[in-house]
């Protein structure tokens, strides 16, 4: 195509409002333009990476035996209110009524719907597994759009659902497919982990992200290097070690005025971080509940609230602090409270430590747990920190960020038997079906891409979702060079290469910039060596690397070079 007829619209300086490397590159490329916050238009360079991310993502998914269908983005809230989810999505929920006043939503996702689908047309177990996906745009009122096309309010998703009589059967597509999403990433030449996760408002019992390594994202995961353990940081675990054996202490009330934060308390009291026992109220379905972990570590909501199996978990205000407790914030302890409490593991067996005394300006020092408070509910509620022990062989884990690729899931019955979606067994009883899902974001897949292979100049993009893999410079007005290069051009085009002309009016540093920019993998140039060798110069993207080709080899040269290699 002759790029003074294509729609690319590229910017010289980054973007003011753009923060990650991929939105400034993608917006300076001339692949997206944002209209509002969060929603994007895919320009036609934009539109064809993201449909070749499409093809590769339907040809892995075809290749497993999935079967494509299209679910509208309208959807009722009827099923939604069957499994609970109208209240537990909340304001992500874009929320419409109809002009008979009928409640509507913009699907974020389709558990429901595919239930729906399957609960009126399936009946026996003859029919399973089935595995449906679709390629859809999705919904979600996101607080806080950001790094452009990861973080929006609307986007592509590529979402799958299995089918199943048995949870031996879920397993082996949930393998099928977690192998085939390795296969989708190994094709984008990705660097990417697979992690533990958690459900989250999808829910299920098995679940990994699929994350690509990257200095910015909101996937925080931690991994150990030794033995290749992975998990989100709001599902991972780490070794427990026991504290040291310490003595008990007499417990003592002790004036502490105005000393409320950890560090205050510690120093105040001399006393080590880990002896200083956190209790934060929190309000759970309505109802306070006490959660209690070292002063050295810290909450994590996930865990506490998949462990309360809790719709709704919220820090508790000042206010309501004082009601529960007696005491403003920051004296808040167990021993007098009159409600349910939660206890981390590692606070099992501490001696000697600190809490609050639900009474203004005082702490407890000496407290032994078992003596003077205890709880029957100890479990994991800490999140796991850089340098904390590996669950499986105790070598110390890294912390990491990255960019959340895919999500599979193990749901289980969750949705089938909410909706009373059942099928027939062997047997002649009547089971509900068992469920997994699994979701890909399409734009991810770039913004990742462009996140691992870029430099100063801009995105180095791979040969499998470059928008054209090729771009012919001519540099001078030359009757030859014209004549010859668009020979080649016609010819490149006829052999059914993805090739790009430049024949707009700019100077050589300006098309160099943009071709650079833009990120054409193989640069064919036209200049003053061609006419003084005839050997056209191409360079390659990814490393720079140049050749000297005869007009004659040059088809040959591309096709190894692009197809092969």
């Amino acid at each position: 195509m002759l790029l003074s007829k294509m729609f690319v619209p590229t910017l010289r300086e980054d973007p003011s409002d753009a923060e990650s490397i991929s939105h400034k590159l993608m917006l300076r490329a001339g692949l997206i333009r944002q209209i509002s916050s969060g929603i994007y238009v895919f320009l036609p360079l934009g539109f064809r990476v993201l449909n070749k991310v499409i093809n590769i993502v339907r040809e892995e998914m075809n290749r497993i035996g999935a079967q494509e269908l299209l679910m509208p983005a309208l959807l009722p809230k009827e099923p939604w209110d069957e499994t609970g989810r109208w209240d537990v999505y909340g304001d992500e929920l874009f929320k419409l009524k109809d002009r008979k006043g009928r409640d509507f939503c913009l699907g974020p996702t389709h558990e429901e719907i595919v239930t729906l689908i399957i609960k009126n047309t399936v009946n026996s177990y003859k029919n399973l597994p089935i595995l449906l996906y679709q390629i859809q745009t999705k919904f979600r009122d996101e607080i806080r759009p950001r790094f452009g096309v990861m973080r929006s309010r609307e986007f592509l998703m590529k979402d799958l659902y299995s089918f199943h009589d048995s949870w031996d059967s879920l397993s082996e597509s949930y393998k099928k497919i977690f192998n085939a999403y390795k296969k989708i990433f190994d094709r984008f030449r990705l660097k990417y982990i697979p992690v533990e996760a958690d459900s989250g408002a999808i829910g299920g019992k098995v679940s990994h992200e699929f994350v690509a390594e990257s200095e910015i994202g909101e996937c925080e995961f931690v991994v150990c290097e030794k033995c290749r353990y992975a998990a989100n940081v709001e599902a991972a675990k780490s070794k427990l070690i026991k504290p040291e054996e310490e003595k008990d202490e007499p417990l003592e009330l002790v004036h502490t005025p105005n000393i409320k934060r950890v560090e205050e308390v510690t120093s105040f009291l001399k006393v080590p971080a880990h002896r200083l026992l956190k209790s934060i109220l929190y309000i759970v379905d309505g109802e306070s509940v006490l959660a209690i972990v070292r002063g050295d570590d810290e909450i994590n909501e996930v865990k506490l609230k998949n462990y309360l199996k809790a719709k709704e978990i919220r820090l508790a205000t000042e206010e309501e602090i004082e009601k529960h407790t007696g005491a403003p914030l920051g004296f808040t302890g167990p021993i007098g409270f009159n409600g349910r409490i939660i206890v981390d593991k590692r606070v099992e067996g501490i001696k000697g430590g600190v809490l609050g005394a639900n009474k203004k300006d005082y702490h407890y020092k000496g407290v032994s747990f078992g003596r003077d408070f205890e709880s029957e509910e100890i479990v994991d509620i800490r999140e796991v920190k850089e340098g904390d022990l590996c669950p499986v062989c105790g070598s110390p884990l890294k912390k990491k960020i990255g960019i959340e690729l895919g999500h599979t899931f193990q749901l289980g019955t969750k949705y089938s038997e909410s909706m009373k979606a059942y099928f027939q067994t062997k047997e002649g009883e009547l089971k509900p079906f068992i469920m997994g899902c699994y979701g890909i974001g399409m734009a991810r897949i770039i913004a990742a891409t462009i996140e691992q292979y870029h430099d100063d100049k801009g995105i180095v993009w791979t040969k499998e979702i470059a928008p054209y893999h090729i771009i012919i410079i001519p540099l001078k007005e030359d009757e030859k060079i014209l004549v010859d290069s668009k020979e080649i051009y016609k010819k490149l085009l006829h052999g059914g290469f993805e090739v790009v002309y430049e024949d707009r009016p700019l100077s050589p540093g300006e098309k160099f910039k943009d071709a650079d920019l833009i990120g054409f993998p193989y640069k064919l140039i036209f200049g003053k060596g061609y006419l003084k060798d005839g050997l056209i110069e191409v360079k390659r993207r990814e490393d720079g690397e140049v050749f000297k080709v005869k007009p004659e080899d040059i088809e040959e040269f591309l096709r190894k070079e692009i197809y092969e290699s």
